[in-house]
């Protein structure tokens, strides 16, 4: 049975939805977020398409459990389809004419539970990048005066104390008080980032495809719980390859005339997931006393960088042989993929 095909532009209060009735004539009606699944609800058995944006997972969830099949799309992929002037009825017609693209690539509908692991690390890597700016700003007021902070978080902790002492001797009392204000915001921050590391560690103990992944070499807790969040349904890719070209971590093509040109990586997908997969293959290199035939000579031909993109790669692989397979880690099996 064909199935009725609904592009679907999702919005704030808003939701511009697109069709093709069985005369074959477009139809196109805005309906408002109270009324959305209502709209739904007494239809048959659909194929709702929508870009993968906030709030999306949200309502593909809701449309999975009233029976519709959903497809999430790339927003970037919908653009070459977008026809004229760009407004909410041209977008939902084009995700309903890209959702029916034989080549198109979708992105899983994600599990409350993944979406939760994932929106962890989000908050993680925000509260990291202000903890940052948090320290160098202390650090760059205390040089105003002269005291100078060695780089990295461990110093600036055992320094802190001595320098604002210092300070206090010459400076007015309130600013220094602020000082202090900012060291207990840094101190905060510490606190809330280890509670969000907990959680992502508890959701690490419960998922049996996490701790399959974190037998390999490179992955820890932060990259297994990452991944498994990220991609959702591994059975979306074909093969270990097309994990790793969604990842970036393959490189670039150009070509005309039948000649092909390779670049760089491209540096597609999640760049969360790609960073954890290449530092991942760096930890993995250092502490690696016995690296295999392959690292070996790979490390004497080419430079260090390369070599870490070429582990990551190979790691990619790994994920999807472990996760689409069902099966544990084996070091013959590492070893084997290329």
């Amino acid at each position: 049975m064909k199935l009725n095909v609904f592009g679907v532009d999702i919005a704030k209060d808003v939701f511009q939805i697109h069709w093709v009735d069985k005369a074959g004539k477009a139809r196109s009606e805005k309906v408002k977020r109270q009324h959305f699944l209502e709209w739904f609800s007494n239809k048959t058995s659909s194929l709702i398409a929508m870009e993968a944006c906030s709030g999306a997972h949200h309502w593909g969830r809701c449309f999975q459990q009233m029976g519709h099949q959903v497809r999430l799309i790339a927003a970037h992929k919908v653009k070459p389809f977008v026809i004229g002037n760009k407004n909410d009825m041209v977008d939902a017609q084009a995700i309903w004419t890209a959702v029916q693209q034989p080549q198109m690539r979708f992105v899983a509908v994600k599990s409350v539970e993944q979406q939760a692991a994932l929106a962890a690390h989000r908050m993680r890597e925000y509260l990291i990048k202000t903890r940052t700016g948090s320290i160098n700003a202390v650090r760059g007021f205390l040089a105003e005066f002269g005291l100078v902070i060695a780089k990295g978080r461990a110093a600036f902790k055992r320094e802190i104390a001595g320098c604002l002492e210092t300070l206090s001797q010459s400076v007015p009392k309130e600013f220094v008080d602020r000082l202090y204000e900012r060291l207990a915001y840094i101190n905060k921050l510490d606190e809330d980032i280890a509670g969000l590391e907990q959680h992502i560690t508890a959701y690490f103990k419960r998922c049996p495809q996490c701790q399959r992944l974190g037998k390999v070499p490179g992955i820890g807790v932060l990259s297994a719980t990452a991944i498994v969040a990220t991609v959702g349904d591994v059975s979306q890719f074909k093969s270990g390859r097309e994990l790793s070209a969604w990842l970036g971590l393959v490189p670039k093509q150009t070509g005309s005339g039948g000649k092909v040109k390779l670049h760089g990586i491209s540096k597609r997908g999640d760049t969360y997931v790609r960073t954890l997969l290449v530092h991942g293959a760096r930890s993995a290199i250092t502490h690696n006393k016995h690296p295999s035939e392959w690292l070996q000579g790979l490390l004497i031909r080419r430079p260090k960088n390369v070599v870490l993109l070429a582990l990551a790669n190979k790691t990619a692989r790994v994920v999807w042989a472990l996760l689409s397979k069902d099966v544990e880690y084996d070091e013959n099996l590492y070893s084997q993929v290329s």
